[in-house]
């Protein structure tokens, strides 16, 4: 069985204009929605081999609450960073685990989880999980086919 969880990253500040995009942090909001909507995700069952994230510090942020709550290691990818649906799965497919989050930034994650979802999810808000589950052994296999299964859960 594969499994994959697209989170997008937590709301982030824009209280300070001078701050380049990728160094944004998260909100108040955000800080609080994240560690809720991991121990959400832990609630389901869903145990990560690996987590993928954006460099860019609202998704590394996030990413760090979902690691902390499943004691699972984060890998920091630059090409996630404002990454195309495309380039958000094959990221999951070549880690090459069973189990895989990837913590990202829309649109990608919207476009990514409304193909896989087959139209199902339409919008990913910040901080939602979506998970998709293929019965299959291996990340060829599953992207060839449609997910068996699909949830979301957002924070509002």
């Amino acid at each position: 069985m594969m499994r994959l969880a697209l989170v997008r990253h937590a709301k982030s500040d824009w209280g300070d204009p001078t701050l380049p995009d990728h160094d944004r942090p998260l909100n108040d909001r955000g800080r609080g929605d994240a560690p809720r909507m991991a121990a959400r995700l832990a609630e389901t069952g869903f145990r990560p081999d690996v987590i993928l994230a954006s460099t860019a510090v609202r998704a590394r942020t996030t990413a760090g609450f979902f690691s902390k709550e499943f004691g699972t290691a984060i890998e920091l990818q630059e090409r996630l960073y404002g990454a195309p649906a495309s380039v958000l799965l094959e990221a999951a497919a070549e880690s090459a685990v069973a189990a895989v989050i990837v913590v990202a930034h829309d649109p990608g994650m919207s476009v990514l989880a409304a193909r896989l979802s087959d139209g199902g999810i339409a919008h990913m808000p910040t901080c939602a999980v979506a998970t998709f589950t293929w019965d299959a052994d291996d990340w060829d296999a599953a992207t060839a086919l449609d997910p068996d299964d699909w949830t979301l859960d957002t924070p509002r």
